[in-house]
């Protein structure tokens, strides 16, 4: 699994995502939201997903447009404890 977060700049490339950060942010808070890279795969977004779920905690994933072209767009992942 490759994860990207979203980047904070149009002109900048996007910073990888460590399972083991995204993990130990989800163990402190009851409730967090990710916002990920348009270049991650579906797949490994859904990847994201089982293993959450296999862990018992809920996940919501949806794409957020910000701009009127069909390449502005990111991903919020919602997981719930």
């Amino acid at each position: 699994m490759n994860l990207k977060f979203a980047r904070e700049e149009i002109d900048e490339k996007p910073k990888k995502a460590e399972l083991a950060k995204i993990e130990a942010a989800v163990e402190k808070e009851t409730s967090v939201i990710f916002y990920f890279d348009r270049d991650n795969s579906h797949k490994d977004l859904l990847e994201l997903q089982d293993h959450f779920e296999a862990k018992g905690k809920s996940f919501y994933m949806s794409e957020v447009k910000y701009g009127l072209s069909d390449n502005e767009y990111m991903y919020q992942v919602h997981v719930v404890n």
